[in-house]
């Protein structure tokens, strides 16, 4: 594949629904994505969202150099069986590849992946099922990444009490021990807010902070701030 500006190349290897939407997404930030996975079906279902899909076998070494693999900035192994996960990550640091994210399915195949050199390391069916754990006991935060043990990025809903006041007046920095790093407003996205900015009802915010001050944040949010 040809690169296009400054955007970056991924070989993303297992068409899976993790492998599929990460691909497709992937696409949608202007990267350059190539799919590949051994079925026809999955292949052709991806063709139309991504720069290119193929159809391969990622276990064979000499597939993976007929695809260019040394030529992609990054890659992800998102196959399911946990054999060809193993063999797949290792073909992709053999052929040079920069970084590589493999896709696990417990903590034992995490250990082995990280062992031949996967560079990061993904549960996604365990991520997803923490966020939505979350989402159900504290509806008011919509998601939630975290940074390190210590901090995390969180998409909380404005409470009630804030309507009409700005960030200065409510001085979430002080109070709450939260930084505001921007506000989503219907279909607006307000980044970096000034302390002049005036809260309205549904707003969102995206905020920084330690995990204890954004928990006490939720406990606060049923009754007065």
């Amino acid at each position: 594949m040809k690169r296009r500006n400054n955007n970056k190349q991924f070989l993303v290897l297992g068409l899976g629904r993790f492998g599929d939407s990460l691909a497709r997404s992937l696409c949608r930030m202007g990267h350059e994505v190539l799919a590949v996975d051994n079925d026809a079906e999955m292949v052709e279902s991806i063709a139309p969202f991504v720069t290119q899909a193929v159809q391969a076998d990622a276990t064979d070494e000499e597939a993976l150099r007929q695809l260019g693999a040394e030529n992609f900035d990054a890659a992800v192994v998102a196959i399911g069986n946990i054999r060809d996960s193993i063999l797949v990550t290792v073909l992709c640091k053999e052929a040079g590849i920069p970084h590589v994210t493999a896709k696990a399915v417990d903590e034992l195949h995490a250990k082995v992946l990280r062992k031949v050199g996967a560079d990061r390391v993904v549960f996604p069916e365990q991520d997803m099922g923490v966020r939505v754990a979350k989402s159900l006991v504290t509806p008011s935060i919509l998601d939630m990444m975290s940074l390190t043990e210590e901090y995390q990025i969180a998409e909380l809903i404005a409470p009630a009490q804030w309507y009409g006041r700005t960030l200065m007046e409510i001085n979430v920095r002080r109070n709450y021990g939260l930084s505001v790093l921007a506000i989503q407003r219907g279909g607006e996205f307000i980044a970096s807010p000034g302390a002049d900015a005036m809260l309205q009802e549904n707003d969102v915010l995206l905020v920084l902070g330690r995990q204890e001050n954004i928990a006490a944040m939720e406990q606060q949010n049923g009754g007065t701030v």
